[in-house]
């Protein structure tokens, strides 16, 4: 019998090996928007599994996992580079090796993903006595089990880089599959689609086995037929959808479209606050009730320059509010300075109505762990760097309702997007400053991650980027209003309502994902056909032995 294309990849060795698992975690950003060839994951999953197959040891699966992570992070984070070319004379040497060093730091998690797959040892190509395809198919199940595990650590530990859970595939901006898909993060949020999404392109691996090919085909289509059935829910569950607005209530998104080297200049600040406050009034409708601005739109201390604060309250109409982001700078009793990243809600007579500051910061960009070890300052300028917020809040100020404020990426946490209590926020407010990025694919995955928390919790999200995407989504992922990347202009548009009651993940947050991807693991591990408990553990003992 000739060898399948699974055997050859399994046989890869040394830099053959590493450089397919390369190209594999490479592969994936084609899936991810705005690219969103879904398909790429048909392609990149059963890559790695058939390398998979070949490790003998579990050093061998974490460093194919990790070669495998270098690749998919690589790809994913490549846009953070040009936040150092900003100020390229300062941090434009730090670009390369910065970004490089973090994605491959990053690849460790993928790495230990597949060094717990390796529980499950693979089956031996020559030993036909074992059912390869079904000693295959609990290593998917398992695959998948652990990597949504490890998506939900790296949300968290050290400060958490919950970026491109794989669920964002479905994300992709217009696209009506993946619209619907993405109403299951309802019950499941993002990582127990990214359980289904991993379940569903791994099992493919599973055509790889000739032995038995028959069931081969069976367990890979059942995963799809499981996310047809998911996606037919979903759309069932949009047609159904209402389609109403918040009576009294309209924004105008505000997106001036200042690139960041501008915006780093301090003779074009003033410039620039006139001429957000003429693009908020300019042809503004009577209804218009609330002016929102993006994060940092004004580059001075809010709080204390009270000449900047009343030019900017000249944006605000006369019967509602501006929001918009600015510093807030805090003189300490020992001389020194605090300052934080803020949400101003501004009245038109220049008085400060509610402030919200950042709680979740960006390493190296807002504060330097290790400070005195790392050789720069944050990227931001911000000498000593910010201070944090006191945790999530929700504010509630007159002509809206309760909202939940969120600066920059802390819309991308999954469940970490509500401060919880009552009164229960209404609706997400994102304020972001992607200037940093140019025009790459960083902003679009950051805005479709901000898509998924609005399913998720099934609140409306009202987002504004000081150079794009700035957008009304309803509570069921559904744009409403768009400015895309790199346009310069204003969106006027109304709140949608958010979705009757809360939704189970709202109530639940990451325990059901949780619990359905340890359920899944725990399922791959003890279970299978014809095996107790003690047989099963006699059966890995000999596989063990024998690779």
């Amino acid at each position: 019998m000739k060898p399948a294309l699974a055997d050859r990849l399994a046989a890869l060795s040394g830099w053959k090996r590493f450089a397919a698992a390369l190209f594999a975690g490479a592969l994936t950003i084609l899936a991810f928007p705005p690219l969103s060839m879904i398909p790429a994951l048909w392609i990149a999953f059963p890559l790695l599994l058939w390398l998979l197959d070949g490790c003998r040891t579990w050093k061998g699966a974490f460093f194919t996992g990790w070669a495998f992570g270098a690749g998919y992070f690589i790809t994913g984070l490549y846009w953070m580079a040009n936040a150092f070319y900003v100020d390229a004379d300062a941090f434009g040497a730090f670009a390369i090796p910065a970004v490089g060093s973090l994605s491959v730091a990053m690849g460790v998690f993928i790495g230990i993903v597949c060094a717990l797959t390796h529980a499950i040892p693979p089956a031996h190509i020559d030993e036909m006595s074992y059912d390869r395809a079904s000693i295959a198919a609990r290593r998917v199940v398992l695959f998948a089990a652990v990597w949504t595990l490890v998506e939900w650590v790296r949300s968290w530990i050290f400060t958490g880089l919950p970026w491109n859970p794989v669920s964002l595939v479905w994300a992709e901006t217009h696209s009506p599959a993946g619209i619907a898909v993405m109403q299951v993060t309802t019950l499941i949020g993002t990582y127990g689609l990214s359980f289904l999404t991993v379940l569903l392109f791994g099992a493919f691996a599973l055509l790889g086995y000739t032995p038995t090919l028959a069931k081969a085909k069976l367990r890979a289509l059942a995963p799809l037929a499981l996310m047809l059935v998911i996606g037919g829910g979903g759309a069932l569950r949009l047609a159904a959808a209402p389609d109403d607005a918040v009576p009294g209530v309209k924004f105008r998104l505000v997106q001036a479209n200042f690139s960041q080297a501008d915006r780093s200049r301090p003779s074009l600040w003033v410039k620039m606050l006139e001429d957000q406050v003429r693009m908020s009034t300019e042809n503004r409708p009577a209804d218009i009730t609330h002016v929102v601005w993006g994060e940092a739109a004004i580059a001075f201390f809010l709080n204390i320059d009270e000449p900047a604060r009343r030019v900017a309250a000249m944006a605000a109409p006369s019967n509602g509010m501006l929001i918009t982001g600015a510093d807030r700078g805090l003189r300490n009793e020992d001389g020194t300075q605090t300052v934080y990243n803020s949400l101003y809600v501004v009245k038109p007579d220049a008085g400060i109505a509610a402030v919200y500051d950042k709680t979740h910061l960006v390493p190296f960009g807002e504060y330097t762990p290790l400070r005195g070890i790392v050789p720069f300052d944050e990227l931001t300028g911000m000498s000593g760097g910010f201070a944090a917020g006191s945790g999530l809040a929700t504010l509630s100020v007159p002509g809206l309702p309760p909202f939940s404020p969120l600066i920059c990426y802390e819309v991308i946490f999954s469940g970490q997007v509500t401060a919880g209590g009552e009164p229960r926020p209404r609706f997400l407010l994102n304020l972001t400053n992607d200037a940093w990025f140019g025009m790459s694919l960083g902003p679009h995955q950051h805005f479709a991650q901000a898509r998924m928390r609005a399913v998720e919790e099934g609140l409306p999200l009202v987002r504004t980027a000081n150079t794009g995407i700035s957008a009304v989504v309803d509570g069921y992922g559904r744009i409403k209003g768009e400015l895309p990347l790199g346009a310069r202009g204003v969106l006027d548009a109304s709140l949608p309502m958010p979705v009757s009651g809360a939704t189970a993940f709202a109530l639940l947050g990451n325990f059901i994902p949780i619990l359905l991807a340890t359920c899944g693991g725990a399922c791959a591990l003890f279970f299978r056909r014809g095996d107790t408990p003690l047989r099963l553990r006699r059966s890995f003992a000999r596989g063990t032995r024998a690779h």
